[in-house]
């Protein structure tokens, strides 16, 4: 037999008082049939409701969006059960730290990395807890320092998890059964049953993922304890350590954007981006960050470094109608802070990569002499350069393996795309020079400014 529940009951289990619960009713948020009774899964409707109050959502934008189709929160929606509530009252930072039994200020600052307020009565059950969690670190000797890098660590990195689920979700299964002309209960049903099994793996995805790089963690740093030891510093910050760090992007991804629209653009990042990730794991690099088309990898050997911007740039050069690539490579002692690297040498290999023309790669002198004698690669002398942001000028080699076998590729001087003659759209002759257009678009967006192109050099695969 089905268990129900009254309007009071409900308000008993949800902590929403009845006279609430029936302005909801009379919105539409709430449905229950003419003698207000209420089945279990409606307390996750009702703390939906509570989640989208509590964080400032209009509760008559969701009231007319349910009313609408647009929006199904019956039985608490796919995202009920993962939002992470917890019974019993909030309490304060305050009242948290006498609890916990750590200073306010640290609760507080704990509060900051957690997302918590620290003002009210902001700190739930769940947050307690991971403040307790938090404290048996700090109690066995672990500094505060490392656990607020680790919780920042924690809260960016799984945040973008939680944020792909949903977004994947949306945009390439319920727009997608909407744009098939699925609607109403049926749309939201096939949308949450597929939500459902995305999540599900979530816990065994964590447990893969966290052990594949905990093995390369320890990998890297293995290699930080068979170099020789220096002499320890006294005031030398935690988390410093040698590496060679590469930035890496494509030359003309703006004008390639602006020419052939963001959907295209998307396109080419997807193949850019599989293609330094998978180079990244031959090579034993880390991908740290990226940020649009530009990446930043960090290795700990410089050899390993070179080889990989090496392959970047080989690989990328035989991509059909693809931008041309630049890198810049550099090798120095960087800070470690919250798994990212910061520091001056991490500045000197951005303003290399800044600096270089397309299908350079340039590295710096202290990287040359750490990689050794490689007798497949050439260092060609560029002589000491200024950089951007750097006071002193810095004596940079373009790194580059020696071909024979080098075919020219005509550049589209509208969206910088290399293309072999096979690859060629559309031809321009103007002032005894043809341009060469990867598409008909280019073209006539040529030739509606051709002042705003100047002619580019042929580029070579």
């Amino acid at each position: 037999m089905r268990e129900l529940l009254t309007i009071d009951e409900l308000a008993s289990r949800t902590g929403e008082p009845v006279w609430q619960l029936r302005d909801w009713l009379s919105r539409g948020l709430l449905q229950s049939d003419p003698t207000e009774t209420f089945e279990p899964p409606d307390i996750e409707r009702v703390r939906l409701i509570q989640f989208f109050r509590d964080h400032g959502v209009n509760l008559e934008a969701v009231a007319e969006a349910v009313k609408s189709g647009r929006l199904d929160i019956s039985y608490g929606s796919y995202l009920g059960p993962h939002l992470g509530w917890r019974g019993g009252p909030r309490c304060s930072p305050a009242r948290a730290a006498e609890i916990v039994g750590l200073p306010t200020e640290v609760v507080v600052r704990l509060c900051h990395v957690m997302g918590v307020a620290e003002e009210g009565e902001s700190v739930t059950a769940a947050d307690l807890d991971m403040l307790k969690d938090c404290k048996e670190a700090l109690d066995v000797g672990v500094p505060e320092e490392a656990v607020v890098q680790i919780g920042r660590v924690w809260a960016d990195a799984l945040g973008r998890v939680a944020e792909a689920e949903v977004r994947l979700v949306h945009f390439y299964v319920h727009e997608r059964l909407r744009a098939a002309g699925v609607s109403g209960p049926t749309l939201f049903q096939r949308t949450n049953a597929s939500a459902e099994r995305l999540i599900a793996l979530v816990g065994p995805a964590m447990v893969y993922y966290h052990r594949k790089g905990m093995a390369r963690a320890v990998l890297d740093d293995l290699q930080l304890h068979l170099v020789p030891e220096s002499p320890a510093k006294k005031d030398e910050p935690p988390g410093k350590l040698p590496a060679a760090v590469m930035f890496v992007d494509l030359s003309s991804f703006t004008p390639l954007t602006e020419a052939m629209g963001d959907l295209k653009a998307a396109q080419v990042l997807e193949r850019f981006a599989a293609l330094v990730r998978e180079a990244a794991v031959r090579w034993k690099g880390r991908v740290v960050k990226q940020i649009g088309d530009a990446f930043m990898l960090v290795f700990f050997d410089a050899r390993s470094a070179l080889r990989c911007a090496l392959e970047i740039e080989m690989r990328a050069s035989g991509e059909p109608s693809f931008p041309a690539v630049r890198s810049g490579v550099h090798w120095g002692p960087v800070l470690y802070r919250e798994g990212d690297y910061v520091g001056a040498n991490v500045n000197i290999a951005a303003r290399l990569a800044e600096a270089a023309g397309r299908h350079d790669i340039l590295v710096s002198a202290v990287l040359r002499r750490e990689a050794g004698g490689l007798p497949d690669i050439e260092f060609v002398p560029l002589g000491k350069r200024p950089l951007k942001g750097v006071a002193e000028e810095l004596e940079v080699f373009e790194a580059r393996v020696p071909r024979t076998d080098v075919a020219v590729r005509a550049v589209d001087p509208v969206c910088g795309m290399e293309l072999a003659p096979e690859e060629v759209a559309a031809r321009l002759s103007l002032g005894g020079a043809e341009r060469l257009f990867c598409s008909e678009a280019c073209l006539r967006q040529f030739m509606a400014a051709p002042q705003r192109y100047p002619a580019r050099t042929q580029a070579h695969e």
